[in-house]
């Protein structure tokens, strides 16, 4: 449904029929962190999150998973080789 509350007329999964169900009623404002992320909205004087509701807690146990402008490290695992089997494979000439 459409928000009719603080985000009037944005497609929010937690309208109904009787109203905002989020804990509150209403969405909360962006946090620091979320500053120059592309899914935020500027409504009237205030600026929320396209996605999630509550921006703090997206950011309480690390980044936000939605955040657009976080780049992500992934740490590249070191594969376990048994040294028996390479010395056949190199062996073989595989």
């Amino acid at each position: 449904m459409l928000c009719v509350t603080i985000k009037k007329g944005v497609p929010c999964a937690f309208m109904t029929a009787k109203g905002c169900n989020f804990n509150g009623g209403q969405c909360h404002p962006i946090v620091d962190p979320c500053e120059g992320c592309s899914k935020t909205l500027a409504v009237d004087s205030n600026t929320f999150c396209a996605v999630a509701p509550n921006p703090a807690q997206k950011w309480a146990k690390g980044s936000c998973n939605f955040a657009t402008h976080v780049t992500r490290q992934v740490a590249e695992k070191a594969l376990k080789v048994n040294p028996l089997k390479a010395s056949k494979r190199a062996a073989s000439g595989k």
